[in-house]
């Protein structure tokens, strides 16, 4: 994967793909991170041949803290 890209057409072409756990397990709002990629690629789980859109690790690194930090209204 090429670092200036910022999505991967078919996600199912990479591989180390998790759900986290905190993940409802069936329900539909899950989101797959890949492990193991210069980036950090993301997917819907429900859309696992679907696109992928990759962060780069800083970028995913300030949203998860963000997420954590509750910076995001309901």
């Amino acid at each position: 994967m090429d670092r200036s890209e910022h999505t991967v057409p078919d996600s199912s072409s990479l591989t180390g793909w998790f759900k986290s756990s905190y993940s409802g397990g069936d329900q539909g709002e899950c989101l797959e991170l890949a492990r193991g990629h210069v980036g950090a690629p993301v997917r819907d789980s429900k859309t696992a041949t679907g696109p992928a859109l990759v962060f780069s690790a800083s970028g995913w690194s300030t949203f998860v803290t963000a997420v954590k930090n509750d910076r995001f209204p309901a």
